[in-house]
């Protein structure tokens, strides 16, 4: 299993505090023979509309020794994944984690 990012875990803590159900620790799906693996998959039931909202989430620390490789890298990653699961599961709506202030 891959490491997890240094933000891993209090992303999980603040989806829950928003009511967040974290379903996938990690999210992972093949698509084409590929499999993909996200960091998170987190849904929430809405009431007023009785339907459930999901999301997947990837996390990205940003601590390597360049952050334009850093940068890259997340977006890429983000690109990929949202081109991946918009055709295996469009209505899940995808998200990239980062710090607010990056070093």
């Amino acid at each position: 299993m891959a490491a997890r990012d240094l933000y891993h875990y209090h992303v999980i803590e603040a989806l829950k505090k928003e009511g967040w159900i974290i379903t996938h620790d990690p999210y992972t799906f093949n698509m084409g023979g590929v499999n993909f693996r996200m960091d998170i998959g987190a849904e929430k039931i809405l009431a007023a509309e009785k339907d459930g909202k999901k999301i997947a989430v990837e996390v990205k620390s940003f601590i390597k020794n360049s952050p334009v490789q850093d940068l890259h890298e997340a977006v890429g990653k983000y690109d990929l994944y949202s081109i991946a699961l918009d055709m295996q599961e469009p209505d899940r709506i995808i998200y990239l984690a980062i710090r607010l202030v990056t070093p």
